[in-house]
């Protein structure tokens, strides 16, 4: 796994590095501004890119927009964005492009090291890996349009956007797989998405609450 990263505090960035490459990871670049990441993928062509949101000169969405243009230079490229904050928008914005080898990571959660190496690799194999704190804060109030939801199917829809399958879900939740599969079609039903849709009902599933929460 070839590794990009973009990170302007030099002291996490360096410690993001070593991090893996004690892994056996390969890190190939790690950049402190966007027009520096984004050289890096294209002289490197990394599998994955470990990004921060608020980089240089304005530190408010340069991180976003480059990783963006990075998968659009790139396409396949899995992003692995970090934030020191929940930032609703930011994580809307990640995910309406599509969630395919994306990730939206508080930057705390790099200390529990099993759970970000874990978020990294499913990311990397073409998954998605939305922190369980983003979730929790996006599900504080259940927004119109969701409230048909039982508890047990919002359990479930929270997974889902953390980017785990039926199988993980099942086993988080100490439940069958085939309990899962049947909260999974009964929350595509009360959302009225259907399987002639074109988008994949996961992902539109998640984005539906997002939506609803965008400031």
């Amino acid at each position: 796994m070839r590794i990009v990263i973009a990170e302007d505090d030099a002291l996490l960035r360096e410690g993001l590095a070593l991090l893996l490459r004690m892994e056996s990871l390969d890190v190939v670049a790690a950049t402190g501004t966007p027009a520096e990441f984004l050289d890096a993928v294209a002289t490197h062509r990394p599998d994955v890119a470990i990004v921060d949101v608020r980089m240089p000169p304005t530190h408010t969405d340069e991180g976003i927009t480059a990783a963006v243009t990075a998968r659009q230079r790139q396409p396949g490229l899995a992003v692995l964005v970090l934030s020191a904050y929940v930032e609703q928008a930011f994580a809307t914005e990640l995910l309406a492009g599509g969630a395919a080898g994306l990730g939206y990571l508080l930057k705390e959660r790099v200390g529990r090291v099993e759970e970000f190496l874990a978020a990294l690799r499913r990311v990397a194999d073409g998954g998605t890996a939305v922190d369980p704190e983003v979730v929790a804060q996006l599900f504080a109030r259940r927004p119109s349009g969701l409230d048909r939801l039982s508890p047990r199917e919002y359990d479930v829809l929270a997974l889902m956007a953390e980017g785990l399958g039926n199988a993980a879900i099942a086993e988080r939740l100490v439940v069958t797989e085939g309990a899962v599969h049947k909260h999974v079609r009964s929350i595509f039903a009360k959302l009225d998405l259907h399987p002639s849709d074109r988008a994949d009902r996961r992902v539109a599933a998640v984005l539906r609450y997002l939506d609803d929460m965008r400031p």
